[in-house]
């Protein structure tokens, strides 16, 4: 049997023993072709990136399965069934990974009250206004008009628009 890493995506406006409960189906769709899914993570509701399903959120879920791919194939048959699920990716690995996923070191990252928001930097009043690069990197430039003066919006007055020239054989009417 192959081993392989599945995510799924399902609405917004389901609940979490919804979820729960769309996992068990999936489950059971695995055990009866000879898979076994051997851990799942619940991430939350996350934002999605852009609108999938006029959903911007999503529930997400991981399950890394070990089953033969006429199971995997039924599992994501029966999840395009689904009006629940939204999207879905399975991707064949070589081996599982043991320790909790990327997500869940983040989640548990967040959690803890470490740097936080980093509300422990002050106000920063030390750095004076952005134009004060305190000659680190010379002043500030402006390459567009180094030959001219420059003149405020205000004093340059009306801009005058000349029209086009006729085209040769073209009268105006």
């Amino acid at each position: 049997m192959s081993l392989y890493e599945h995510v799924f995506l399902a609405r917004q406006d389901i609940s979490a023993q919804q979820v729960e409960a769309l996992l068990q189906s999936f489950r059971t769709i695995l055990e009866e072709r000879g898979g076994t899914v051997a851990k799942t993570e619940y991430w939350g509701v996350k934002s999605l990136a852009y609108r999938i399903k006029k959903n911007r959120k999503a529930h997400y879920t991981l399950m890394n399965l070990d089953a033969p791919h006429e199971a995997v194939a039924e599992l994501e048959r029966q999840m395009r069934l689904s009006t629940d699920v939204i999207r879905f990716l399975t991707v064949r690995v070589d081996e599982h990974e043991t320790a909790p996923s990327a997500m869940m070191r983040r989640a548990d990252r967040d959690e803890r009250d470490g740097r936080g928001d980093r509300g422990d930097r002050g106000d920063r009043g030390d750095r004076g206004d952005r134009g004060d690069r305190n000659g680190r990197r010379g002043p500030r430039r402006d390459y567009r008009d180094r030959d001219r003066e420059h003149t405020p919006r205000e004093a340059r007055g009306p801009v005058e628009v000349e029209s086009a020239a006729p085209v040769e054989g073209e009268e105006n009417s």
